[in-house]
C-alpha cells in the first residue's frame, strides 16, 4: 500500500490533563479544587473514584517524558494546575507549584519534545467557587492574574498557549447538567459561566499581544456532529438546536463576534435569564487567534424531545459501533467538522488537541496490552484526517488523548483512553498495541 505523507513538521503529540495524572493533591502547598470537593461527594463519581493520585505524575514526570521520548512523540500537551500556583485562585503566588512546572518543561525541552500549555482544564481552586466561581463577574480578572504569573513565569521557554479546554463541558456539564464539577444544575448559571470564561480568555488573548510574547495563542473546542435520528421535521429542527447547544454558541463568539441568535431566542422563549451582552466583552472574545484546537471524539445523533429548555435528546441508531462508553465510531464526522471549521469559520490553523476512544484493556499473560479497537479507530481517523488536509483543511499538528490511561472524570478509573496501559495499584506504564502502532506512524510521517 502507499503510505500516506503528512506535512512536513507535522506535530506529533499526546495529551493529558493536570488533574487527571498529577495526583500529590495535598502536597507543596497545593489547593484544593473543584474536582477535590467533586469527588468527595458520595456518587458523584464511578467506584468513589478521586485524583488523589492518578498516575503519581507529580513525582514520576521525569519517568514519563523518557516514555515520551521513547515513544518518538515530539510534542506534549498539559495543563496547569492553577490551585498549584495561587492555591486561593489569587494572591500570593506559590513558588513551588511554579518550580514543578518548570522541572518539567525543562526535562521536555531536554528531551525533544515540545510543550504545549493549557492555562485552565477545568481544575479551579476551590476557593474561587466558594466565591460563586465562573459566575462571579470578578473571575475574568482572577484567571488574567493567573494568566499573567504563568505565562510571564514560562512565556521564554513555552510557544504554544491555549486558554481554555473545552468551555462547553466546563460550564454545561459542569453547571447544568451537573456531571462534572463543580455539579451544578442551573442553565441560566452555566450560561453566565460560559460566558465570564470567554472575558477571561479574551483578557489573557489581549495581555499575550500587549506584551509582545512569543509564540502563539489559541483555544481549544469540542466540537463535534449533531445528526437528527430520522428525517422528520422535529428531528432536523432537534439537530440544528443540538448543534447550537454543543457547537455553535461555544464557536461563534470566538470565531465571528457572536453568539447565535437562534438559540439566543430559544433560550429567552424558555424563559431563560441571559447572560447581558456587552459590546467590550463580545470583541474581547473576537480577538484573532492564532489557533484553534479541536477536540473530536463523534458524532451523536438526536431526536426531539421535551427536555427542558432545549427540546432533544441523545439516541443512537441502532448498530453503530460503539466504544465501551456507548459512543459511536464516527470518523467521517471527524472530516466534515474540520471542512466546517474552513468552509464555514474561516479557521488558518487547527490543531486536533484531543482525538481518541476508549475501552476495557488488559493485560494479557505475555504481557502486552492488545487494543485492536483502539488501533482500529486511530488508523480509521488518521486516515480522514489526512484526506481532509489533502483537502485544505489547515491542520498541523495532532494530539492523542490520552498519553496514559488515567482519571477520566465522573467515570473514574473505569474509562481506559491512553495508549499507554497504567496499573494504578503499581503505577507500571506499559505501551499498548496501539501507543506501538502510533509511534511508527510517527516514525514514518504517514500512515
Amino acid at each position: 500500500m502507499n503510505e500516506k505523507k503528512f506535512p512536513e513538521h507535522f506535530a506529533w503529540g499526546a495529551a493529558t490533563a493536570s488533574y487527571q495524572i498529577e495526583g500529590a493533591y495535598n502536597e507543596d502547598n497545593r489547593g484544593e479544587t473543584i474536582w477535590d470537593r467533586y469527588c468527595s461527594i458520595p456518587g458523584n463519581v464511578l467506584n468513589g473514584d478521586n485524583g488523589n493520585i492518578a498516575c503519581d505524575h507529580y513525582h514520576r514526570y521525569q519517568e514519563d517524558v523518557a516514555l515520551m521520548k521513547s515513544m518518538g512523540i515530539k510534542a506534549y500537551r498539559f495543563s496547569i494546575a492553577w490551585s498549584r500556583i495561587f492555591p486561593k485562585g489569587f494572591g500570593e503566588v506559590n513558588q513551588k507549584g511554579l518550580e514543578f512546572y518548570s522541572r518539567l518543561i525543562d526535562s521536555l525541552t531536554e528531551a525533544g519534545i515540545e510543550p504545549y500549555i493549557t492555562l485552565y482544564h477545568w481544575d479551579l481552586p476551590q476557593a474561587l467557587q466558594d466565591i460563586g466561581g465562573w459566575s462571579n463577574p470578578r473571575m475574568p480578572e482572577y484567571f488574567l492574574e493567573y494568566g499573567k504569573t504563568v505565562i510571564h513565569a514560562f512565556g521564554s521557554k513555552v510557544k504554544k498557549w491555549i486558554t481554555l479546554n473545552e468551555p462547553y463541558c466546563a460550564a454545561f456539564l459542569g453547571n447544568y447538567e451537573g456531571r462534572q464539577a463543580p455539579g451544578l444544575r442551573d442553565f441560566s448559571t452555566a450560561l453566565l459561566v460560559a460566558y465570564h470564561m470567554y472575558v477571561g480568555h479574551g483578557l489573557v488573548v489581549k495581555y499575550f499581544r500587549e506584551s509582545g510574547c512569543d509564540g502563539e495563542i489559541g483555544i481549544t473546542l469540542n466540537l463535534m456532529g449533531r445528526l437528527p435520528l430520522t428525517q422528520s421535521p422535529e428531528d432536523v429542527a432537534a439537530a440544528a438546536r443540538a448543534d447550537g447547544y454543543l457547537n455553535r454558541w461555544f464557536a461563534e463568539p470566538i470565531l465571528l463576534g457572536s453568539y447565535p441568535q437562534d438559540m439566543i431566542d430559544l433560550y429567552q422563549k424558555k424563559g431563560v435569564r441571559l447572560p447581558k451582552f456587552q459590546k467590550e466583552h463580545l470583541e474581547l472574545m473576537h480577538q484573532p487567534l492564532d489557533f484553534v484546537g479541536l477536540n473530536y471524539y463523534n458524532d451523536f445523533w438526536v431526536k426531539a424531545d421535551k427536555r427542558w429548555p432545549i427540546d432533544f435528546q441523545i439516541q443512537n441508531p441502532p448498530y453503530v459501533p460503539v466504544n465501551d462508553r456507548n459512543w459511536p465510531v464516527t470518523e467521517k464526522g471527524f472530516y466534515n467538522m474540520l471542512m466546517r471549521m474552513k468552509n464555514e469559520y474561516g479557521v488558518k490553523k487547527i490543531y486536533i488537541t484531543e482525538n481518541g476512544t476508549s475501552f476495557p484493556d488488559v493485560v494479557s499473560m505475555e504481557g502486552k496490552v492488545e487494543d485492536g479497537g483502539r488501533k482500529d479507530y486511530l488508523h480509521r481517523h488518521l486516515d480522514i484526517l489526512w484526506k481532509a488536509i489533502q483537502d485544505g483543511a489547515p491542520v498541523e499538528g495532532y494530539f492523542q488523548w490520552s498519553l496514559y490511561d488515567n482519571f477520566e472524570w465522573s467515570f473514574g478509573y473505569s474509562s481506559r483512553f491512553g495508549i499507554v496501559f497504567v496499573d494504578f495499584s503499581t503505577q507500571e506504564r506499559i505501551i499498548k498495541e496501539s501507543g506501538h502502532w502510533y509511534s511508527q506512524v510517527i516514525a514514518k510521517n504517514a500512515i
